[in-house]
């Protein structure tokens, strides 16, 4: 019986609570978060044989051999680092830790411990991301991916987690290097990093904040994102992160030098693309037909997954928990490869970086102008 544990008790936890329910060969033996009450009531709600508010009791009185962290981004680092050294295998919510250095320090930890990491790069593990994956590896784009385009939305709401950030300025996605960026973007950025083969691809961000926000008094939060991906005369890629665009996309685009392949998340659907288009008048009547049935098979396929009593928001979650668990049983590889873990922190580092950058540059050319005027 494989002992689990959570740290961190807020929303995303009822999450990894429910996934874990569902595998068999396991069970949280606790929870702990550093508010009491946050323990307790996770605690109630499911089934956990202890709450503690303190890390060090929970790993001495509870023995975990998993730590699952879910508590924000800043403390992943020091909570992931103390569970390593007390020999407990960790997987830690996203984004993985603050930047790459963090990420790069924990991984060799682990290694050097012969303990097993992953990130809550759930997503990729859905079932139509699975498909795509299948088809990848199976040669269906040719040799490999030429170009990548990946759309990650993100609906801003009065109310709930996004509100919440807004109306605290203190609120802890604010004290994040990418801010609000950091705490979303590496689902997005995450499916590019799989199908890239250089360590140090070239990157060029713009991002601003949305005349919307801007309009209800924000300056800080950055809620459009648009990143070019480039290796060296091979691979390019485009991520998209808006707050306004609509449809609100979650996709994955992927074309290679002979298919195609579109992922819709919200759908739940994977359309092939063929490469060679039909003789003559064919292609506007027979090449719709043959997209329409590839959709039929996706409603099919995600009927099956539903009678399955497999179709729901986090099954890539209970996948991607369960593979993990797999490989510490198994000694087999972990679900997710450690040079994605680092590709996807330092992409994302670059991309903060040269936002960072922009805005020291606006800022220093306000304060000119300023200067300016104050002087005529």
């Amino acid at each position: 019986m494989l002992r689990v544990a959570i740290v961190g008790c807020g929303k995303i936890a009822d999450s990894h609570a429910s996934q874990i329910r569902r595998i068999p060969g396991c069970e949280i033996v606790g929870v702990c978060d550093k508010e009491p009450l946050m323990a307790r009531q996770l605690y109630e709600r499911f089934p956990v044989k202890r709450c503690f508010d303190d890390l060090n009791e929970l790993l001495n009185e509870a023995r975990p051999n998993v730590v699952h962290i879910t508590t924000p981004p800043q403390s992943h680092f020091e909570i992931a680092r103390c569970c390593l050294e007390r020999g407990c295998h960790v997987y830690v919510e996203k984004p993985f830790t603050v930047d790459e250095d963090e990420a790069r320090r924990l991984i060799a930890l682990a290694n050097e411990k012969s303990l097993k990491v992953t990130a809550g790069h759930d997503d990729q593990f859905r079932p139509a991301a699975r498909r795509l994956r299948t088809l990848t590896q199976s040669g269906f784009l040719g040799n490999g991916p030429v170009h990548m385009e990946s759309y990650y939305c993100y609906e801003l709401a009065p109310s709930g987690y996004s509100g919440a950030v807004l109306r605290d300025k203190r609120h802890w996605v604010r004290r994040l290097p990418g801010k609000l960026l950091h705490n979303i973007i590496s689902h997005g950025v995450s499916r590019i990093a799989e199908y890239l083969t250089s360590e140090s691809p070239h990157i060029i961000a713009f991002g601003f904040v949305s005349p919307f926000l801007k309009g209800m008094g924000e300056s800080e939060i950055i809620d459009e994102l648009r990143v070019i991906i480039s290796e060296e005369e091979h691979t390019t890629a485009y991520f998209t992160f808006s707050s306004q665009m609509r449809p609100s996309l979650h996709q994955f685009r992927i074309y290679g030098a002979k298919n195609g392949l579109i992922l819709d998340q919200d759908q739940e659907t994977l359309i092939k693309l063929r490469g060679v288009k039909l003789k003559s008048y064919l292609e506007p009547f027979v090449a719709p037909a043959i997209i329409a049935k590839q959709h039929l098979g996706n409603v099919l396929a995600n009927a099956r997954s539903f009678l399955a009593r497999d179709f729901h928001m986090k099954s890539g979650m209970k996948y991607l928990i369960e593979s993990f668990y797999r490989s510490i049983l198994q000694n087999t590889p972990v679900p997710i490869p450690y040079r994605e873990i680092l590709l996807t922190a330092r992409i994302m580092d670059a991309i903060f970086a040269q936002l960072d950058a922009r805005q020291s540059r606006v800022e220093s050319h306000d304060q000119i102008a300023v200067h300016a005027a104050q002087s005529n």
